[in-house]
């Protein structure tokens, strides 16, 4: 069996589900080539070191240029924050490197766009974790809606709730920043609806956004701070320069009308991921918080015994499911990883292409811009 060799960027939040997936996904899924874990990269050498003795990366370095250059790497996984995102993809792509890249792309259309251009002008396969298309329950969906399960569609109605950032006294990091992150809930989370809504409902035309930040300054942040952690607190200031929540109205280009609402100032909800979709033949419902399970409901089923039904989706025949357990075997939030990269790697064997790839990513960020202008003037904005 071929290998291919592996360069991971970033150690943290996301390396650890990347490096997951790229470990175990040959015990689970029978793939025509296998990766090899062979350098993480990131800036700081005694923890990049635990990280790569825990997780099996063969070696580690400090300078990501070095490692995109190298001869003996066949993929390159940018998991690092998204203001080196374009950097990093444009240089895997001249090296003729496949590229697997977190979300959000870039820090805005433009630098998408580049990375689009690049990685299409080298011919390799790239690809953007938007990770949720490949809930089984999520996947499940697309295909009821492309076999005309709900008919023609009317509404989508999305939601990505979170609470992280509702203390004032949690630090002012990097997703904070306009300069480092892009935006805050519409790139953080937003993309994620965003994208959702574009698998399973078709491409939007126009939007209509309001966006508000609640805490307009938070304590400098020690270097142990990240996602979804404090760690110490300054007494120095900064200004928080992206939205803290994000509402907007959307239509489709088939028609249907859609909304969308992402927030970090959201108690009680962790990482609440929802979407209803409305057509004339039937409904869906999925939260991520029971993410093995897909809500449908069907006009075709007879008046007396109509009602949601709850799919409980671990069953073999169920997508990506017949790799993992037997029937009624929940799986977890790290599965979708595994699902990505052992697509990936298929789409690498086969000479394919893989979604959603850097072009899917340049119409959700043009959602997104969209959705700001709208917020920043007021006004409708056409895409």
């Amino acid at each position: 069996m071929k290998e291919l060799n592996v360069a991971l960027i970033g150690y943290k939040f996301m390396g650890k589900a990347h490096s997951n997936a790229w470990a175990n996904v040959s015990h689970f899924f029978d793939l025509d080539v296998k990766p090899v874990t062979k350098v993480v990269c990131g800036q700081h050498e005694q923890p990049l070191a635990e990280f790569a003795a825990r997780w099996g990366w063969q070696e580690i370095e400090t300078d990501w240029r070095k490692v995109v250059a190298r001869d003996d790497i066949d993929i390159v996984d940018i998991a690092a924050p998204p203001w080196v995102h374009r950097d990093m993809a444009v240089a895997a792509a001249a090296a003729g490197k496949h590229i697997f890249c977190e979300k959000p792309i870039a820090l805005s259309l433009q630098e998408s766009l580049e990375m689009l251009e690049a990685a299409e002008k080298a011919g390799v396969v790239h690809y953007v974790n938007f990770n949720y298309r490949r809930c089984p329950a999520v996947t499940l969906a697309k295909q009821l809606i492309d076999s005309g399960k709900i008919g023609r569609i009317f509404h989508w109605r999305g939601a990505y709730l979170q609470s992280w950032l509702v203390d004032p006294t949690f630090p002012l990091t990097w997703h904070l920043r306009r300069e480092l992150a892009g935006s805050g809930a519409n790139a953080g989370i937003n993309s994620h609806s965003v994208d959702l809504a574009r698998y399973l409902v078709g491409e939007i035309k126009r939007v209509s956004a309001m966006t508000t930040t609640f805490v307009t300054e938070r304590p400098l942040p020690s270097a142990e701070a990240g996602t979804f952690k404090a760690g110490s607190i300054s007494t120095e200031m900064g200004p928080v320069t992206v939205e803290d929540a994000i509402s907007m109205v959307v239509q489709f280009e088939n028609g249907a009308q859609g909304s969308f609402e992402a927030t970090t100032f959201a108690p009680g909800r962790k990482n609440y991921n929802y979407f209803e979709i409305y057509g004339d033949k039937g409904s869906l419902l999925f939260n991520l918080e029971r993410m093995n399970e897909l809500e449908f409901f069907s006009t075709e089923d007879p008046v007396n015994t109509q009602g949601f039904r709850t799919i409980q989706v671990t069953e073999p025949s169920h997508p990506y499911i017949a790799n993992w357990w037997p029937p009624g075997h929940i799986i977890g939030y790290e599965h979708e990883f595994h699902h990505a990269v052992a697509d990936f790697l298929t789409a690498i064997a086969k000479g394919g292409r893989i979604e959603p790839n850097f072009y899917d990513a340049v119409k959700g960020m043009q959602v997104l811009e969209a959705a700001l202008r709208s917020a920043e003037t007021g006004q409708r904005v056409e895409l």
